[in-house]
């Protein structure tokens, strides 16, 4: 996989919840949904090259999967990680 690849991998899905919106509103952050393996350098350099933005700070945390049954049989979502991203003054991101 190239590089060019990764990057657009790293922010192809971003995360629109109520608490994502109140974030982008008030410190001009933005949720995205990374691969596990994603750490700042990678996602920071993503969303600069990408959007062509300049990022301030990003933070991540690992979001663990739900236990599920399905009658008999039990199971587990998979593990994800997200990737909160702020951007520096004046700067925007068109997430829709």
């Amino acid at each position: 996989m190239s590089s060019i690849d990764r990057m657009y991998l790293l922010v192809a899905r971003p995360v629109i919840t109520e608490k994502g919106s109140t974030d982008q509103a008030d410190r001009n952050a933005y949720h995205f949904r990374v691969p596990v393996d994603a750490n700042k350098v990678e996602i920071r350099q993503a969303v600069e090259r990408v959007f062509e933005v300049k990022v301030s700070s990003v933070n991540t945390l690992k979001v663990m999967g739900k236990a599920r049954r399905r009658g008999w049989v039990a199971g587990q979502r998979p593990d994800w990680k997200k990737a909160m991203v702020t951007l520096a003054e004046g700067s925007t991101i068109d997430v829709l």
